[in-house]
């Protein structure tokens, strides 16, 4: 026992007498260490400034040189130096790999020079080092574990600031007038989002009862960016170079529940308030029956000026219906349907007839008496242009 203790504190003499050799060394391993750093890799240089790096690198040897001869009750002041260099170099952008293996770096350059300083001035006490060796080891993968996961809070709270402030800046951009955004903003969006300026951008609402999280949709080299409100979802969709609207509409089709609006194409972020309008008018012109409709406002025109002014709306059903809304309602819906089914069939009476269950004969007689009930030819176009618009109008009444 007695032995046991007196090789012990021999052990802690020769780690003592080899740490405080070290430390009168650190600046010279700083230099070596920052050197080999640099030929390495250049981020080390690009992400720290190299005064800074050198005192940060003195510092962390200090520490953990001191760490080698401290009893264990001794404060770790190697561990909490660890913490603050995670911290610091996650806020600089060094990426963790590259920490690491300054840390592995450093550990080897102080063994290799803790093994020289022992071997010229004590060669009988290299078996020290080897005993020590994996306490010594041991204490560096805490100060890699203790520096990881500063490292990565920290970039998780700087993720979680940059989400935020974009998802700010896009609810601005979203929430812009029709005119175009100011300078500035469009500026920060960019460079917090990471997206160009100008580009090729749609805007798509989509409205659920139930909203959950945004859609992860990312098809066709598109790329999608989804901010919830109230009772819809909305995504700005770069387009990039080559995908159309429709290839939108397809995407989501496939993936979302509807209804759904999709704006025509603007050319740059300083548009997207208005392309957000254009969306939610496309949406507002999917009826009650459909529910599941993603549309785009450039096939829902004639339905677009209808809703978007609904006094005029109300004007155009009296006038041109106006006859027709006195029939009992059965009748009416009679009328109405075989215009509908006829508009829809591309003026086919044939077709119509089929969709209706009735013969063809029966349509036009029905069409003829729709004619002389609204004043309005079929053949004429301002008169069927009025009518397709009364119609739509009077689906939305």
């Amino acid at each position: 026992m007695a032995a046991r203790r007196a090789r012990s504190d021999h052990d802690w003499a020769v780690l003592a007498s080899a740490s405080k050799a070290l430390t009168d060394r650190v600046p010279l391993l700083a230099d070596r260490l920052l050197d080999e750093l640099a030929e390495n890799s250049p981020h080390y240089d690009l992400a720290v400034p190299r005064d800074e790096h050198w005192e940060q690198i003195c510092v962390a040897l200090r520490y953990g040189i001191e760490a080698i001869a401290a009893s264990r009750s001794a404060p770790r002041r190697d561990l909490a130096y660890a913490r603050e260099l995670g911290r610091r170099r996650a806020e600089q952008g060094l990426p963790l790999e590259l920490l690491h293996q300054a840390y592995r770096q450093a550990a080897y350059l102080v063994w290799d020079e803790m093994l020289d300083v022992v071997a010229d001035d004590d060669p009988g006490s290299l078996p020290v080092l080897l005993r020590t060796a994996t306490q010594m080891w041991s204490g560096v993968d805490r100060q890699t574990e203790t520096l990881t996961v500063a490292y990565r809070a920290t970039e998780r709270e700087l993720q979680r600031r940059t989400d935020g402030r974009g998802q700010a800046l896009l609810d601005a951009l979203l929430d812009a007038g029709d005119g175009d955004a100011d300078r500035g903003l469009v500026q920060r969006a960019a460079a917090a989002l990471d997206l160009p300026e100008a580009g090729r951008y749609a805007v798509v609402v989509l409205r659920s009862e139930h909203p959950g999280p945004g859609v992860p949709v990312e098809p066709g080299g598109m790329r999608f960016l989804w901010r919830m409100r109230t009772d819809v979802e909305l995504a700005v969709v770069d387009l990039g170079a080559a995908a159309t609207p429709t290839d939108l509409q397809t995407a989501l089709r496939a993936r979302c529940p509807g209804p759904g609006g999709i704006s025509p194409v603007v050319g740059s972020l300083a548009k997207l308030g208005h392309a957000r309008r254009l969306a939610e008018l496309a949406l507002s012109t999917v009826g009650p029956g459909g529910a599941d409709a993603i549309v785009r406002l450039a096939e829902r025109l004639p339905a677009a000026l209808v809703v978007s002014r609904p006094e005029l709306a109300g004007l155009l059903v009296a006038e041109v219906f106006g006859e027709l809304l006195r029939l009992e309602a059965p009748d009416r819906a009679t009328l109405v349907e075989t215009l509908e089914a006829w508009l829809s069939c591309g003026g086919s009476a044939g077709r119509a007839a089929t969709r209706l269950y009735c013969h063809r004969n029966t349509v036009f007689n029905r069409l003829r008496r729709l004619e002389q009930l609204t004043s309005r030819s079929l053949s004429r176009p301002r008169d069927l242009i009025e009518l397709m618009l009364a119609l739509e109008a009077y689906r939305r009444g």
